[in-house]
């Protein structure tokens, strides 16, 4: 089952790679206009932040990732 990782319990490079590797994921849609790699990590990190985003560790996979709220909807409610 996924775990929600407190963002600050990281240390300021881990989270800023997570959420670089995040941010230039292939697949990760920013529509038409190309936005720079920093403006997309303060993005991210503001949706920490916010409360909007999570930073989740997968235990079966042994994998950290950035999810949206949507998307770790279950695990916030468990």
């Amino acid at each position: 089952m996924p775990i929600i990782v407190p963002w600050k319990d990281l240390p300021a490079d881990t989270l800023t790679n997570l959420i670089e590797e995040f941010v230039t994921r292939d697949g990760t849609d920013y529509g038409d206009q190309e936005i720079p790699t920093a403006t997309k990590v303060e993005q991210v990190r503001n949706q920490l932040k916010k409360q909007e985003a999570f930073v989740v560790f997968d235990e079966v996979t042994e994998s950290v990732s950035v999810m949206g709220k949507e998307q770790t909807r279950d695990v916030i409610d468990n």
